[in-house]
């Protein structure tokens, strides 16, 4: 369960890169119901921030690494970025961005893993991350498509201390592994992760990749909206067992996310 907390290794926000900030945001208020509120006016806007019900449920901002593609970035909360970014040096991840200040928000670092899935983490300051989780309309669960679990588990485990509990899918689907935070009980589980072959990872030519799940009321009313407002679907919308109803979306520009209507406990 995702939560508001500081829990060290859960989540505790995200941001999108796009290619078209106007049209990402059209997208997603349309999508999943989320006001946007511009950080900058006009032809200058290069990005600001996602609500829900007035409560801060994401970021966006304009894609300018050369040679990247639209995604979301998931962040983890830590109480130390700097020791967070040896810890991914000794386990043979990559920094992408060095910590650094945002003024007194926080203190932000982006590494990738080392089959190159890329994250992030928030070392809080005035800022913790997101208002609201688990909830319609925001993050309730992240994943990550790897084609070698027990390596991401290996680097993961090193770097934040996650806890791993494997699942056998039914109908042979394979076996999904669900993480849990560092000294946490299995309820607070915050997301999972697959493996797949290096030619099912499309999106990334191969490469690892982390994506959010979003809750929604009703995945099948999402998925129409995403296909009427220029996204596709990449899976279902079908249902979990014990899960709910899902379905693999992309938007306008590519960029991946889960739509999930949780099953009734």
């Amino acid at each position: 369960m995702i939560t508001t907390d500081l829990t060290p290794g859960a989540p505790c926000w995200l941001d999108l890169g796009a290619p078209d900030v106007d049209a990402a945001a059209a997208f997603y208020t349309a999508v999943l119901g989320w006001e946007y509120e511009s950080m900058g006016d006009g032809e200058d806007m290069e990005g600001g921030m996602f609500r829900k019900d007035g409560k801060t449920v994401a970021g966006l901002g304009k894609l300018t690494e050369p040679g990247a593609r639209s995604a979301w970035m998931i962040y983890y909360t830590v109480t130390d970025a700097d020791a967070t970014t040896r810890a991914v040096e000794n386990a043979n991840g990559t920094v992408r961005v060095a910590p650094r200040d945002l003024d007194d928000w926080g203190r932000m670092a982006q590494y990738s893993d080392p089959l190159g899935g890329q994250f992030a983490v928030w070392q809080p300051g005035k800022d913790t991350g997101f208002d609201i989780a688990d909830q319609p309309g925001s993050l309730s669960w992240t994943e990550l498509y790897t084609s070698d679990a027990a390596a991401a588990k290996e680097f993961y485990g090193t770097v934040f201390g996650w806890r791993f509990s494997d699942m056998e899918l039914p109908g042979g689907g394979g076996t999904y592994s669900l993480i849990t935070p560092a000294g946490l009980p299995e309820e607070r589980m915050h997301g999972g992760l697959m493996e797949l072959p290096k030619d099912a990872l499309t999106l990334t030519g191969g490469r690892p990749y982390w994506h959010p799940v979003f809750a929604v009321t009703d995945c099948d009313d999402a998925v129409a909206k995403v296909i009427r407002n220029g996204g596709s679907v990449q899976m279902g919308p079908e249902d979990a067992e014990g899960v709910g109803r899902l379905a693999v979306c992309l938007d306008p520009s590519n960029a991946d996310f889960v739509v999930l209507t949780p099953a009734e406990s």
